[in-house]
């Protein structure tokens, strides 16, 4: 699972507080979208997002009712 993020994004922050809580801190990757030209492209202003093998599959805002979802897919 990986968190494509930015700085100074307050949904990236809350976003990674979920993560954390659900997972740990350890449990994801974080990508900064602005060290990378053509994420920023990809991306621009739909910070956070999370994506799962090469999919994007939650975008901002994320909820916890969201993210839990797509954890307990994992498991399945």
């Amino acid at each position: 699972m990986t968190l494509y993020e930015r700085d100074g994004c307050h949904l990236c922050d809350a976003a990674r507080v979920l993560l954390d809580e659900m997972l740990g801190s350890g449990g994801y990757a974080r990508v900064d979208i602005d060290a990378d030209d053509d994420l920023v492209l990809r991306y621009g202003f739909r910070v956070p997002v999370i994506g799962l093998d090469g999919a994007d599959r939650l975008e901002a805002p994320i909820s916890a009712p969201d993210l839990r979802m797509l954890i307990s897919e994992l498991g399945a």
